[in-house]
């Protein structure tokens, strides 16, 4: 991986090929729980169904080797919000990642308890986009795993209950 602080290309497709999101943001760097990016509020976002900015700053955690993603926003956002997608996959010098998402979504407001978003599009996306039952699988079992993982009073769990935190102060 290159240094912190290079710009990175983020493009998130569906899983029939179509755009999901595209933005450049900042790589701030790694640590145990995998590569840190930032995004600061105002970055223009691209898709297929249209653009829009990020309403807040917010750090996105890319691990390693898993299904999914994990952002964590300032105020006024959900204080996480995990994307089940494929295994993220960087390009030869860090500055691409790709992942394709598979709908289902674990979101937890300020103060709140996880909760799951988008059951219905992902059982729709399954049939319509011809998932295969072992990406269905995977994608059910990583969001299970990602609501308990997530769930408040779990002793802290990381990087689910506070690392984020000076990851987040480090974007302006």
């Amino acid at each position: 991986m290159i240094a912190g602080n290079a710009t990175v290309l983020v493009d998130i497709r569906k899983y029939d090929g179509s755009l999901s999101a595209r933005w450049t943001t900042d790589r701030l760097g790694e640590d145990e729980h995998g590569v840190w990016l930032g995004t600061a509020r105002g970055v223009p976002v691209s898709s297929d169904t249209g653009g829009w900015t990020s309403r807040f700053r917010y750090v996105m955690l890319v691990p390693r080797g898993e299904w999914w993603t994990a952002t964590f926003c300032a105020a006024p956002g959900p204080e996480m919000y995990c994307d089940v997608c494929t295994a993220p996959e960087w390009d030869a010098d860090g500055t691409v990642l790709r992942m394709v998402d598979l709908d289902l979504d674990v979101v937890r407001d300020r103060g709140g308890e996880s909760r799951i978003e988008d059951e219905d599009e992902f059982a729709e996306h399954q049939v319509s986009h011809g998932f295969p039952e072992s990406v269905a699988g995977k994608a059910r079992q990583t969001c299970q795993w990602l609501m308990e993982a997530s769930r408040r009073g779990r002793d802290g769990i990381e990087p689910f209950s506070s690392v984020y935190r000076c990851w987040l102060d480090l974007v302006r």
